[in-house]
């Protein structure tokens, strides 16, 4: 298939660029994973439309501060680091994508706000990439990026980070810090929905999948199949897996909240669907002709045209489906992307 086969028209006004003006106040569409029908719901209906058998799957990663800005040590000029992972065991040297990558050459050197120095040091793979590896003489702990990092929002979001993203920019059950972009399908969950989803009896369980900047890189293949995916590591603990694998097997709906947690699941089971706790590594790529093994349903925003994540939903419910949703959510004027509306699908 080609890249092309996931173009859509998008308004620009439509590219939500702040949260709605209360956590949990958006639009919700439902649309038919099989017939594609589209009902319009708000947030708020959520319980109605969810049945209690049914197994709830959340991503608890915690964005990190990961947006470093470090002083060039020979020009004096600013330069922006987004700091994604570790690439050494004591947290010393970070992998990082840079702005103007091609002028951030080995042996440069950068000072950031606390003094800190980073030097940018040769790793396999990065050469004629956005990314950098950076090197520090101590350890980069959480409260390093608490002090010189700001909060990572999307390029889409033309603006400055604000001390209201601090707060609205995480998810309220989010306490695995690590990712470089919000798990986003989360951010209309309130503790309120989470309670509303209890006294219906809808059991809920987490994972853990830390989001790297690699998913907002474009698809610049013009075959999808030939694109390759960046690197995510997640961990289902054993509580999760045998949740799952209960809820499979009583022919119980799993939904998952989010891409991050499909992505999780599909990877971390085997093909039987059989799902396996523990920590790893996943580049899945989803896309039509891909078959789900876990996820029954899924709850989602909008996507990017062109977007690995829009063929993810695509293999999920169907192209033709989705770019049919996609419209009809630009004609009734949702709002797209991390602050955006969002999507059941069942």
């Amino acid at each position: 298939m080609k890249t092309s086969d996931f173009y859509f028209d998008l308004p620009e006004e439509l590219i939500a660029q702040h949260p709605s003006g209360i956590r949990g106040q958006d639009k919700l569409m439902r649309l038919g994973k099989n017939d594609g029908a589209v009902t319009h719901f708000a947030m708020d209906n959520l319980p109605e439309l969810i049945s209690p058998d049914t197994l709830m799957i959340f991503n608890n990663s915690r964005v990190r501060r990961a947006r470093c800005y470090g002083i060039k040590e020979t020009t004096g000029r600013e330069t922006e680091f987004m700091f994604l992972n570790q690439i050494d065991k004591d947290c010393r040297v970070w992998n990082t994508m840079v702005k103007n990558a091609k002028k951030q050459k080995p042996g440069m050197r950068y000072t950031f706000p606390d003094g800190t120095v980073g030097t940018i040091i040769e790793c396999p793979g990065n050469e004629g990439t956005e990314f950098r590896a950076l090197q520090f003489d101590f350890i980069i702990s959480e409260d390093w990026f608490e002090k010189n990092g700001h909060i990572p929002l999307p390029p889409y979001i033309k603006r400055e980070a604000t001390e209201e993203d601090s707060e609205r920019y995480q998810n309220v059950y989010a306490v695995n810090t690590g990712s470089a972009a919000c798990p986003t399908a989360g951010l209309h969950f309130t503790e309120e929905m989470l309670s509303r989803l209890d006294t219906k009896g809808i059991e809920r369980a987490f994972v853990t999948l830390h989001v790297g900047l690699g998913t907002f890189l474009p698809v610049r293949e013009e075959m999808i199949e030939n694109h390759k995916m960046h690197e995510e590591v997640f961990t289902v603990p054993p509580e999760t897996a045998q949740k799952i694998n209960e809820a499979k097997k009583q022919g119980r709906p799993v939904l998952a909240v989010g891409t991050t947690s499909v992505r999780t699941l599909e990877s971390a089971c085997d093909e039987n669907g059989l799902v396996r706790s523990g920590t790893g590594s996943t580049r899945i790529f989803m896309y039509p002709g891909y078959k789900f093994k876990v996820v029954d349903q899924m709850f989602t925003n909008f996507h990017t045209p062109e977007s690995t994540l829009i063929m993810l939903v695509s293999a999920f419910a169907g192209r033709e489906n989705i770019l049919n949703a996609y419209r009809t959510a630009v004609e009734n004027r949702y709002r797209f992307f991390s602050y955006g509306d969002c999507m059941l699908i069942q």
